[in-house]
């Protein structure tokens, strides 16, 4: 039977939405004011150590749900239900089309049976979910379902560290789902509200970039790239013998010597410019498409000084940073400055933390 209260499921209010990365956990609450304006209650980080977490996997279980308690404690919030995430790598996703009409449990049933032709483990060990998606797009009558599934210590690992932190797990997601839903703020905001829009996001994580081509809610495309925000740190450590401990302090608080901005950072938003300009080159070869409207950039490494400008002369389309918090109130126990300087590294918490309003 379903072994999982959600990958997919309505989340009861309130609730905080909780992303952890290679390199950080971060932590997103939202509200609703009297006039249904999204608020942002709460925003907060708390790095990690390289090797806490690696390819999504908790290597450091007690360190990690450490950290997770800081973050609690220095968010503030009374909060205690939570909504996490996996990396898409830990989740196999199918869309099924079933017959219209079914019960909840008929559904149930029918998604199991067919869940066996598409995971390649045996299902006891896995959490299994679905959430119909609306009517079929090819056949009248029938409806189109999304199957999720993953390995239950995956799942097992993120509901663990919630509990060890003093929080209780109800939402696990998955994470480009999660950065989806809140780009979709954004790319409303958009001309035309975004309608037909072909939007490119970048995530520029630690050690991972991915992107995901978007219309219309639908993913035309995705693809990973092993680059990221910590060859910066490497480049600072090889230029001015810096330990790595020093250079991501120094890295995240800019006090670095008069020659960085030319010697290291230039030359490095250069490079990540061109691969971003390579990775849609792929997207190009890949599919009919040879141009895309917008491209928005998100992730810790993101709001790096004039990298939208040079993704834009790179590839020579519209680029602006992915600020999840456009267009919300802010509320009281914000550090609004910080928070606006760090906004593109919440789009994932942010997604999730949306959770609490979907119907």
């Amino acid at each position: 039977m379903i072994a999982l209260d959600s990958l997919f499921s309505r989340a009861p209010a309130p609730l905080l939405g909780l992303d952890i990365s290679s390199s950080s956990v971060k932590l997103v609450e939202l509200g609703r004011d009297k006039s249904g304006t999204l608020v942002l209650e709460r925003c907060a980080m708390e790095p990690l150590e390289r090797g806490w977490i690696t390819d999504g996997n908790v290597e450091k279980f007690d360190e990690v749900a450490e950290a997770m308690r800081r973050l609690v404690k220095k968010s503030g919030t009374k909060t205690r239900s939570v909504a996490m995430a996996l990396p898409p790598s830990a989740v196999i996703t199918k869309k099924i089309i079933l017959p219209g009409g079914m019960t909840e449990q008929e559904l149930e049933v029918q998604v199991e049976a067919e869940a066996n032709q598409y995971i390649p483990f045996s299902l006891d060990e896995v959490s299994l979910d679905f959430c119909v998606v609306g009517p079929s797009p090819t056949s009248a009558g029938d409806i189109e379902v999304l199957i999720a599934a993953s390995r239950k210590e995956k799942v097992q690992d993120r509901q663990g560290l919630a509990e060890a932190a003093g929080l209780k797990p109800v939402i696990i997601d998955v994470e480009s789902y999660s950065s989806r839903l809140a780009a979709g703020r954004l790319i409303e905001a958009l001309p035309g509200g975004g309608v037909d829009t072909l939007v490119a996001l970048f995530e520029v994580g630690a050690f991972t970039t991915s992107m995901q081509v978007i219309r219309n809610d639908e993913v035309l495309y995705d693809r990973d790239q092993a680059f990221g925000g910590a060859q910066l740190t490497q480049l600072i450590v090889r230029q001015y013998g810096f330990s790595p401990e020093e250079a991501e302090a120094k890295k995240r608080s800019g006090d670095l010597p008069d020659d960085y901005e030319t010697a290291v950072l230039r030359p490095f938003v250069d490079s990540m410019a061109q691969e971003v300009a390579r990775a849609l080159q792929f997207f190009f070869t890949s599919t009919p498409h040879n141009k895309v409207d917008h491209i928005m950039l998100a992730g810790g490494s993101a709001a790096l000084p004039g990298l939208n400008e040079a993704v834009t002369a790179q590839t020579s389309f519209a680029c602006a940073l992915a600020n999840p918090f456009e267009g919300m109130h802010i509320g009281e126990g914000v550090r609004e400055k910080r928070m606006r300087r760090e906004a593109p590294s919440y789009l994932t918490s942010c997604g999730l933390a949306m959770r609490r309003f979907l119907q």
